[in-house]
């Protein structure tokens, strides 16, 4: 996939590594769309970037999704990139904290549910396209999950594994399918200050895009490229040491 010459729609995109990514296909010549929950971090986003487009959207509602579409397919026919961002990640202990369900389900659902779901409904539209491409953001923690956040780490495995089938599912159209296998990045993920020691966002944007652009399909940085080419026994084993890092055991 070339960064050039393409209309893009990136969900999440107001901020860290979803605007970043919109960042890098806007300097490369390519008209960009972010959408996002907040309607402030859209208008910081475009007042540091002013071609931006922006659009005000849940990715967790169904039907902010299937306006979404309608919207930007209305607006920007020649859309021909997809990139699956948005996502949230809570660290959460289910073993010693009862909550109410609605707050799982939410992670689920901007996670797992958003982005398969907006694959489906902009799928008929991107094959139209001479060339199109879905790219789907997971996690290292896919390959080695972490106790700190453990419906996270379901999530992203989930979106990678659904990303693997969609690639060969598509492997005969227009589209290719493409996925960004972040490390831990220097972002508000989770919360301010809790990735404070991860990766400089803007090294890891710089790096995987150049490599997307460069042909490859499924791109890690520092830690998380050591993960996804790990063998099962090295990442089990990494896991362990990790978790009872973690858990002072």
């Amino acid at each position: 996939m070339k960064l050039a010459g393409n209309t893009v729609l990136v969900t999440g995109g107001a901020t860290g590594i979803g605007l970043a990514i919109a960042e890098r296909f806007l300097n490369a010549g390519s008209t960009v769309i972010i959408c996002g929950r907040r309607s402030d971090k859209l208008n910081e986003a475009k007042e540091k970037h002013p071609a931006l487009h922006t659009i005000v959207c849940d990715v967790a509602q169904e039907s902010d999704r299937i306006a979404l579409l309608e919207q930007v397919t209305a607006e920007f026919p020649q859309l021909n990139v997809l990139v699956n961002n948005a996502g949230i990640q809570r660290r959460v202990n289910p073993v010693e904290v009862q909550e109410e369900w609605a707050q799982t389900q939410q992670e689920l659902v901007i996670n797992v549910e958003a982005p398969i779901h907006l694959c489906h409904l902009f799928i008929p539209h991107l094959r139209k396209q001479d060339r199109a491409a879905i790219v789907n953001v997971t996690s290292g923690l896919a390959f080695t999950p972490a106790a700190f956040a453990p419906v996270y780490c379901a999530t992203k495995a989930a979106l990678h594994s659904y990303t693997m089938s969609l690639r060969f599912l598509l492997s005969k159209t227009s589209v290719e399918v493409l996925e960004i296998v972040p490390p831990a990045v220097n972002t508000d993920l989770g919360g301010p200050g809790l990735h404070t020691f991860g990766a400089p966002l803007q090294d890891f944007a710089d790096a995987v895009m150049q490599r997307l652009d460069n042909g490859e399909l499924e791109v890690g940085y520092g830690s998380s490229e050591e993960r996804r080419k790990a063998s099962r026994e090295e990442n089990d084993a990494f896991a362990a040491q990790m978790n009872a890092r973690m858990l002072g055991s």
